[in-house]
Protein backbone atom coordinates (compact mmCIF):
# COMPACT_ATOMS: atom_id res chain seq x y z
CA UNK A 1 0.00 0.00 0.00
CA UNK A 2 1.30 3.44 -0.97
CA UNK A 3 0.05 7.06 -1.43
CA UNK A 4 1.12 9.23 -4.88
CA UNK A 5 0.93 12.96 -4.76
CA UNK A 6 -0.20 14.58 -7.78
CA UNK A 7 1.40 17.27 -9.88
CA UNK A 8 0.42 20.47 -9.79
CA UNK A 9 -1.92 21.31 -12.70
CA UNK A 10 -4.88 22.47 -11.21
CA UNK A 11 -5.42 24.26 -7.97
CA UNK A 12 -7.38 21.39 -6.51
CA UNK A 13 -4.27 18.62 -7.37
CA UNK A 14 -1.76 21.13 -5.95
CA UNK A 15 -1.69 19.56 -2.46
CA UNK A 16 -3.67 16.14 -3.46
CA UNK A 17 -2.09 13.20 -2.02
CA UNK A 18 -4.29 9.87 -2.73
CA UNK A 19 -3.82 6.29 -2.17
CA UNK A 20 -2.92 3.65 -5.09
CA UNK A 21 -5.61 0.60 -5.66
CA UNK A 22 -3.27 -1.46 -6.76
CA UNK A 23 -4.10 -4.63 -4.76
CA UNK A 24 -7.43 -3.77 -5.57
CA UNK A 25 -8.37 -6.99 -7.94
CA UNK A 26 -11.93 -6.37 -9.16
CA UNK A 27 -14.86 -3.52 -9.39
CA UNK A 28 -18.21 -5.14 -9.28
CA UNK A 29 -19.01 -6.35 -5.99
CA UNK A 30 -20.71 -9.46 -5.46
CA UNK A 31 -24.41 -8.78 -6.12
CA UNK A 32 -25.55 -10.74 -3.44
CA UNK A 33 -24.07 -9.38 -0.49
CA UNK A 34 -24.70 -5.72 -1.08
CA UNK A 35 -27.98 -3.45 -0.30
CA UNK A 36 -29.51 -0.29 -0.95
CA UNK A 37 -28.41 2.87 0.91
CA UNK A 38 -31.29 5.18 1.24
CA UNK A 39 -29.80 8.97 1.74
CA UNK A 40 -31.79 11.22 4.66
CA UNK A 41 -29.86 14.50 4.00
CA UNK A 42 -29.41 14.74 7.75
CA UNK A 43 -33.67 14.72 8.05
CA UNK A 44 -35.58 12.63 10.40
CA UNK A 45 -39.31 11.04 9.26
CA UNK A 46 -40.79 14.17 10.07
CA UNK A 47 -38.37 15.86 7.83
CA UNK A 48 -37.00 17.98 10.24
CA UNK A 49 -33.07 18.35 10.11
CA UNK A 50 -31.55 16.93 12.92
CA UNK A 51 -27.80 16.42 11.22
CA UNK A 52 -26.45 19.45 10.14
CA UNK A 53 -23.63 19.47 7.36
CA UNK A 54 -24.89 16.17 5.74
CA UNK A 55 -25.94 15.69 2.32
CA UNK A 56 -25.36 15.23 -1.38
CA UNK A 57 -22.82 12.71 -2.31
CA UNK A 58 -22.10 9.78 -4.44
CA UNK A 59 -24.68 7.11 -4.81
CA UNK A 60 -23.54 4.03 -2.51
CA UNK A 61 -24.31 0.24 -2.20
CA UNK A 62 -23.95 -1.22 1.59
CA UNK A 63 -21.47 -4.02 1.45
CA UNK A 64 -22.75 -7.00 3.99
CA UNK A 65 -19.33 -7.67 6.04
CA UNK A 66 -19.18 -10.76 8.16
CA UNK A 67 -18.01 -9.38 11.77
CA UNK A 68 -19.08 -12.83 13.32
CA UNK A 69 -16.65 -15.17 11.65
CA UNK A 70 -18.82 -17.88 13.23
CA UNK A 71 -18.39 -20.87 9.93
CA UNK A 72 -15.49 -22.14 12.45
CA UNK A 73 -13.78 -24.83 11.12
CA UNK A 74 -14.33 -24.58 7.44
CA UNK A 75 -11.86 -23.72 4.84
CA UNK A 76 -12.38 -20.14 2.98
CA UNK A 77 -10.48 -19.33 -0.22
CA UNK A 78 -10.02 -15.46 -0.74
CA UNK A 79 -11.56 -14.75 -4.15
CA UNK A 80 -11.05 -11.00 -4.91
CA UNK A 81 -9.58 -7.58 -2.62
CA UNK A 82 -12.31 -4.84 -2.85
CA UNK A 83 -12.99 -1.50 -2.68
CA UNK A 84 -15.56 -0.45 -0.06
CA UNK A 85 -17.32 3.29 -0.01
CA UNK A 86 -18.66 3.03 3.34
CA UNK A 87 -15.00 2.36 5.35
CA UNK A 88 -11.62 3.15 5.20
CA UNK A 89 -10.53 -0.14 5.00
CA UNK A 90 -10.49 -2.75 1.59
CA UNK A 91 -12.70 -5.78 2.22
CA UNK A 92 -12.42 -9.47 0.53
CA UNK A 93 -14.42 -11.76 -0.75
CA UNK A 94 -13.93 -15.36 0.62
CA UNK A 95 -15.60 -18.22 -0.59
CA UNK A 96 -16.11 -21.36 1.74
CA UNK A 97 -15.92 -25.18 0.41
CA UNK A 98 -19.30 -25.41 0.69
CA UNK A 99 -20.34 -22.33 -1.56
CA UNK A 100 -20.84 -19.70 0.49
CA UNK A 101 -19.74 -16.03 0.24
CA UNK A 102 -19.04 -13.34 2.58
CA UNK A 103 -16.97 -10.41 2.54
CA UNK A 104 -14.85 -9.92 5.75
CA UNK A 105 -12.11 -6.56 6.60
CA UNK A 106 -8.86 -7.42 4.38
CA UNK A 107 -5.75 -7.56 7.01
CA UNK A 108 -2.70 -6.49 5.11
CA UNK A 109 -0.87 -8.75 3.58
CA UNK A 110 -4.33 -10.98 2.40
CA UNK A 111 -3.83 -12.66 -1.07
CA UNK A 112 -6.03 -14.02 -3.39
CA UNK A 113 -5.87 -17.53 -3.68
CA UNK A 114 -5.15 -17.95 0.18
CA UNK A 115 -7.13 -20.31 2.77
CA UNK A 116 -8.24 -18.34 5.72
CA UNK A 117 -10.51 -20.20 8.39
CA UNK A 118 -11.83 -19.72 11.93
CA UNK A 119 -12.59 -21.11 15.40
CA UNK A 120 -10.64 -23.78 17.92
CA UNK A 121 -7.49 -24.59 17.00
CA UNK A 122 -6.48 -22.72 13.99
CA UNK A 123 -2.94 -21.36 12.94
CA UNK A 124 -2.52 -17.81 14.42
CA UNK A 125 -1.94 -16.61 10.32
CA UNK A 126 -3.10 -13.34 8.91
CA UNK A 127 -6.63 -13.43 8.02
CA UNK A 128 -7.63 -16.24 10.77
CA UNK A 129 -10.21 -15.73 13.49
CA UNK A 130 -9.42 -17.26 16.58
CA UNK A 131 -10.84 -17.36 20.25
CA UNK A 132 -8.66 -14.72 22.56
CA UNK A 133 -7.57 -18.07 24.61
CA UNK A 134 -5.48 -19.06 22.04
CA UNK A 135 -3.85 -16.64 20.00
CA UNK A 136 0.19 -16.04 21.47
CA UNK A 137 1.28 -13.10 23.25
CA UNK A 138 2.47 -9.80 21.74
CA UNK A 139 0.34 -10.33 17.83
CA UNK A 140 -0.77 -7.80 16.28
CA UNK A 141 -4.83 -8.69 16.39
CA UNK A 142 -7.58 -6.44 14.70
CA UNK A 143 -12.00 -7.34 14.62
CA UNK A 144 -12.05 -7.67 18.34
CA UNK A 145 -15.27 -8.64 20.16
CA UNK A 146 -16.06 -7.24 23.28
CA UNK A 147 -18.98 -10.03 24.25
CA UNK A 148 -18.35 -13.02 22.94
CA UNK A 149 -20.70 -13.69 20.02
CA UNK A 150 -21.60 -10.08 19.43
CA UNK A 151 -18.87 -9.91 16.93
CA UNK A 152 -16.47 -7.02 16.18
CA UNK A 153 -16.92 -3.95 17.62
CA UNK A 154 -13.31 -2.93 17.85
CA UNK A 155 -10.05 -1.98 15.46
CA UNK A 156 -12.08 -2.14 12.27
CA UNK A 157 -10.48 1.07 10.35
CA UNK A 158 -7.74 1.14 8.33
CA UNK A 159 -4.45 0.72 9.48
CA UNK A 160 -5.85 0.46 12.86
CA UNK A 161 -4.49 -2.72 15.53
CA UNK A 162 -4.47 -4.02 18.64
CA UNK A 163 -2.12 -5.98 20.76
CA UNK A 164 -2.35 -8.75 23.11
CA UNK A 165 -0.37 -8.06 26.23
CA UNK A 166 -1.44 -10.72 28.43
CA UNK A 167 -4.24 -13.29 30.21
CA UNK A 168 -5.17 -13.33 33.43
CA UNK A 169 -7.57 -15.88 34.14
CA UNK A 170 -10.90 -15.86 32.27
CA UNK A 171 -9.20 -12.45 30.76
CA UNK A 172 -7.24 -11.10 28.22
CA UNK A 173 -5.49 -7.61 28.59
CA UNK A 174 -4.92 -5.74 25.34
CA UNK A 175 -3.67 -2.38 24.06
CA UNK A 176 -5.97 -0.76 22.23
CA UNK A 177 -5.44 1.52 19.30
CA UNK A 178 -6.13 4.32 21.30
CA UNK A 179 -3.66 3.57 23.98
CA UNK A 180 -5.88 2.50 26.18
CA UNK A 181 -5.34 -0.88 27.82
CA UNK A 182 -8.43 -3.07 28.70
CA UNK A 183 -9.55 -6.23 29.99
CA UNK A 184 -11.95 -8.41 27.58
CA UNK A 185 -13.42 -11.82 27.91
CA UNK A 186 -10.76 -14.70 26.49
CA UNK A 187 -14.57 -16.42 25.29
CA UNK A 188 -14.88 -13.41 22.28
CA UNK A 189 -12.91 -13.72 18.92
CA UNK A 190 -10.03 -11.76 16.84
CA UNK A 191 -8.51 -11.65 13.37
CA UNK A 192 -4.87 -11.87 13.41
CA UNK A 193 -2.81 -9.26 11.39
CA UNK A 194 -3.60 -5.64 10.92
CA UNK A 195 -6.32 -3.85 8.92
CA UNK A 196 -5.24 -3.22 4.98
CA UNK A 197 -5.00 0.34 4.08
CA UNK A 198 -2.21 1.41 6.81
CA UNK A 199 -1.50 4.89 3.90
CA UNK A 200 -5.11 5.95 4.75
CA UNK A 201 -4.20 8.77 7.02
CA UNK A 202 -1.59 10.78 4.56
CA UNK A 203 -4.26 11.03 1.90
CA UNK A 204 -5.03 14.67 1.40
CA UNK A 205 -8.49 15.56 -0.55
CA UNK A 206 -7.09 18.73 -1.97
CA UNK A 207 -10.31 20.58 -2.83
CA UNK A 208 -13.48 21.28 -0.55
CA UNK A 209 -15.64 19.04 -4.00
CA UNK A 210 -13.96 15.83 -2.81
CA UNK A 211 -16.10 16.58 0.51
CA UNK A 212 -18.85 17.02 -1.08
CA UNK A 213 -18.46 13.86 -2.90
CA UNK A 214 -18.09 12.18 0.45
CA UNK A 215 -21.73 13.88 1.82
CA UNK A 216 -20.20 16.38 3.59
CA UNK A 217 -21.25 20.08 3.47
CA UNK A 218 -19.27 22.97 4.46
CA UNK A 219 -19.35 23.19 8.25
CA UNK A 220 -20.21 26.87 9.78
CA UNK A 221 -17.14 27.92 13.10
CA UNK A 222 -19.14 28.68 16.09
CA UNK A 223 -17.18 31.77 16.39
CA UNK A 224 -18.22 32.85 13.05
CA UNK A 225 -22.18 32.65 14.42
CA UNK A 226 -24.06 35.02 16.00
CA UNK A 227 -24.71 34.82 20.03
CA UNK A 228 -28.28 33.44 19.65
CA UNK A 229 -26.79 30.14 17.28
CA UNK A 230 -23.35 29.32 19.40
CA UNK A 231 -21.70 30.47 22.86
CA UNK A 232 -18.56 31.08 21.41
CA UNK A 233 -20.33 33.61 18.34
CA UNK A 234 -20.75 37.37 18.86
CA UNK A 235 -18.25 39.77 19.16
CA UNK A 236 -16.16 42.38 17.52
CA UNK A 237 -13.52 41.78 14.71
CA UNK A 238 -11.94 38.56 15.66
CA UNK A 239 -12.29 38.84 19.33
CA UNK A 240 -14.89 36.64 19.48
CA UNK A 241 -14.63 32.92 20.71
CA UNK A 242 -13.89 32.61 24.55
CA UNK A 243 -13.73 29.07 25.89
CA UNK A 244 -14.22 26.24 23.42
CA UNK A 245 -17.57 24.31 24.06
CA UNK A 246 -20.10 22.60 21.75
CA UNK A 247 -23.25 24.22 20.38
CA UNK A 248 -25.02 23.11 23.51
CA UNK A 249 -22.48 24.71 25.98
CA UNK A 250 -20.59 21.11 26.68
CA UNK A 251 -16.78 22.62 26.68
CA UNK A 252 -14.47 20.83 24.58
CA UNK A 253 -10.68 19.97 24.41
CA UNK A 254 -9.78 18.11 27.64
CA UNK A 255 -12.90 18.33 29.19
CA UNK A 256 -13.95 14.74 30.31
CA UNK A 257 -17.38 13.51 29.05
CA UNK A 258 -17.13 9.70 30.54
CA UNK A 259 -19.66 8.92 33.13
CA UNK A 260 -17.86 8.36 36.42
CA UNK A 261 -19.95 5.51 37.11
CA UNK A 262 -19.82 3.77 33.87
CA UNK A 263 -20.43 0.11 34.06
CA UNK A 264 -17.00 -1.16 31.80
CA UNK A 265 -15.31 1.69 33.94
CA UNK A 266 -13.75 -1.69 35.96
CA UNK A 267 -12.02 -3.52 32.58
CA UNK A 268 -9.96 -0.30 31.85
CA UNK A 269 -6.52 -1.07 33.35
CA UNK A 270 -4.88 2.32 32.07
CA UNK A 271 -6.69 4.93 29.82
CA UNK A 272 -6.00 6.42 26.57
CA UNK A 273 -2.93 8.97 26.85
CA UNK A 274 -3.64 12.42 25.90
Amino acid sequence: MAVRKLKPVTPGQRHKVIGVFEEITTATPEKSLIRPIKRTGGRNNQGRMTMRYVGGGHKRRYRLIDFMRERDGIEAVVKTIEYDPNRTARIALVEYSDGDKRYIIAPNGLKVGQVIMSGMGVAPEIGNTLYLSEIPMGTLIHNIELRPGQGAQLARSAGSHAQLLAREGKYVIIKMPSSETRMILTECKATIGTVSNSDHALEKSGKAGRSRWLGRRPRTRGVAMNPVDHPMGGGEGRASGGHPRSRKGIPAKGYKTRAKKNSSNKFIVERRKK
